[in-house]
């Protein structure tokens, strides 16, 4: 088991992924965060089984950086109860996961010619 962990959240545009993606990398809550497309989404709501297309987002963090990442992400949703899912990481490449770890420190920069992607 790895100190990394991977967050799943929906939103309900692409803009509102897009924002709060780009929001949780700029704050180093997040070394990298993929937004799926138009997946579709079916759940219960207030009684009624909702079809909703939704964006997911795949966000990439530490375990010790989820309470701040929840609190940022759950403060700039739209929805009243966003879906805020932390799943461990078992196992990884050991140099992405060296990467993740300094992307989520404050002072982290990318050296020029640095081309890890997330």
């Amino acid at each position: 088991m790895t100190e990394q962990i991977v967050v799943l959240s929906t939103c309900g545009s692409e803009e509102e992924a897009a924002r709060i993606a780009r929001q949780l990398v700029e704050a180093h809550l997040a070394g990298c965060v993929n937004l799926i497309p138009r997946v579709r989404s079916f759940y219960r709501w207030e009684g009624k089984v909702e079809d909703a297309a939704e964006w997911l987002l795949v966000i990439k963090t530490s375990r010790d950086r989820f309470d701040a990442l929840r609190t940022v992400l759950e403060a700039a949703h739209s929805y009243e109860l966003p879906e805020v899912l932390a799943l461990p990481v078992v196992a990884g490449s050991p140099n992405y996961l060296a990467w993740l770890t300094t992307e989520l420190e404050p002072e982290a920069k990318m050296e020029a010619g640095d081309s890890a992607r997330g």
